[in-house]
């Protein structure tokens, strides 16, 4: 029997570890999360954990990047943004930046899933995966 249970966070794209079509939902979204010359790459298909590592680290780039430029708008901005334009952007980046941390979390759990697989190749090896409360 399935599991249904999937940790908060969990994309609602993917479906639930264990399921015929985990993997599968698992891959093409995060195929969308990565620059689209990821898509050239066979082995990012044959393996998505490997994705899923290139997903956390694409996005996690740009969760820092979001930060340094929240911290340095002002400075940057000031003296071609009036102060109105300046508080949009600073909005604009914590909106963007809650959203991209939240992404985050979503990549890391579906990584932790797909390294519940242990031998990709190999169904005999296969672990279940099990959520940390």
């Amino acid at each position: 029997m399935v599991s249904t249970y999937v940790p908060p966070g969990w994309p609602s794209q993917v479906h639930p570890p264990g399921s015929d079509r985990f993997e599968d939902t698992a891959l093409a979204w995060l195929l969308e999360l990565v620059p689209p010359e990821y898509r050239r790459y066979g082995v990012l298909r044959r393996y998505p954990i490997a994705l899923a590592r290139m997903a956390r680290h694409h996005v996690s780039a740009s969760v820092e990047a979001a930060r340094e430029g929240f911290r340095t708008a002002r400075v940057d901005l000031g003296d071609v943004v009036p102060p109105h334009g300046i508080e949009s952007v600073l909005d604009t980046y914590r909106r963007e930046g809650a959203r991209l941390v939240a992404l985050l979390q979503g990549i890391e759990l579906v990584e932790t899933a797909l390294r519940g697989l242990a031998e990709p190749d190999d169904p005999a090896h296969r672990r279940p995966f099990t959520p940390k409360l």
